[in-house]
């Protein structure tokens, strides 16, 4: 259960929340298709934790951490064995999403097979490409856009510059989930060679990018509110960001840095559920 790192999975549950509701605000949804939405997000993040823990720790990343023990790095788990939980994950999100295309679109096919390409690749092959930098961009391109205007488009059939709007937000919360992670990690990231984004800015920057990229979530909020005025409910969730934001910028490091990550995980749930109640409530 540790190893399938809690305090990231409400990267998972938001962009299905938010997606949903948008569907809905365009006179579109199903419970039955939420819940596969929800099946494909979940499989997918609890799939990318497995391998990279399996990555990482074949690869002697994990080796000295300041975060919780990891499977593979520890030895409590064979490599193997946590290379085949990510696939099992995998699988069971590539099921679900035939589902969803059965009932959408073919195409929705190789959107997932692009996910789980991402999901791999992360850490994972000759060049992963979190190794060099760009984990961010792929979160923020597949738990925030990919995943929200996904979930909209097989709800509703379509999609809206509010969902637009709702993804940016949503994928930037992902993100800040991603940084605070590799700032609690720069020191040991830095030393085995794995060139996070955090790593290639330094520790200040990192921690401003961080505070922006909540700020600029809340802007989206906003930006929705303007034809949606029940999503600036979705503001009340700055009261979930300040202590984080308050911590990073004043230079919380290594143990203290686990409570933020949870704490943006619990912001980006609470923010999903008031955008995609206010969505609901305003309708379409």
């Amino acid at each position: 259960m540790a190893a399938s790192r809690p305090r990231t999975l409400p990267a998972a549950f938001a962009p299905v929340i938010v997606g949903s509701a948008c569907g809905y605000a365009l006179d579109g949804f199903s419970w039955g298709i939420a819940v596969l939405c929800l099946v494909v997000s979940l499989a997918l993040q609890i799939g990318v934790n497995f391998a990279n823990d399996y990555s990482d720790g074949i690869r002697g990343t994990d080796d000295d951490r300041v975060g919780p023990a990891r499977l593979t790095g520890s030895g409590a788990s064979k490599p193997g064995q946590v290379k085949a939980a990510a696939f099992t994950f995998f699988g069971i999100a590539g099921l679900a999403g035939v589902g969803l295309a059965a009932y959408s679109t073919w195409w929705l096919l190789l959107v997932g097979a692009a996910c789980i390409a991402a999901a791999w690749f992360y850490t994972g092959g000759p060049k992963p490409y979190g190794y060099a930098g760009y984990g961010e961009a792929f979160v923020f391109i597949f738990f925030g856009l990919v995943a929200v205007l996904g979930t909209t488009y097989v709800q509703a059939g379509m999609i809206s510059r509010t969902a637009g709007a709702a993804a940016i937000g949503v994928g930037l919360l992902a993100c800040a989930l991603l940084v605070a992670n590799n700032l609690r990690d720069i020191d040991t990231d830095a030393v085995t060679g794995k060139r996070t984004l955090a790593v290639v800015l330094g520790d200040g920057l990192t921690r401003r990018l961080y505070a922006l990229m909540i700020a600029v979530a809340f802007l989206a909020v906003l930006v929705v509110g303007i034809r949606h005025p029940w999503c600036l409910l979705a503001l009340v969730a700055v009261v979930f960001a300040v202590d984080p934001v308050r911590r990073v910028l004043r230079g919380a490091k290594g143990p203290e840095l686990i409570a933020v990550l949870g704490a943006t995980g619990r912001l980006e749930l609470v923010y999903s559920v008031l955008l995609g109640a206010g969505l609901v409530i305003g309708g379409n």
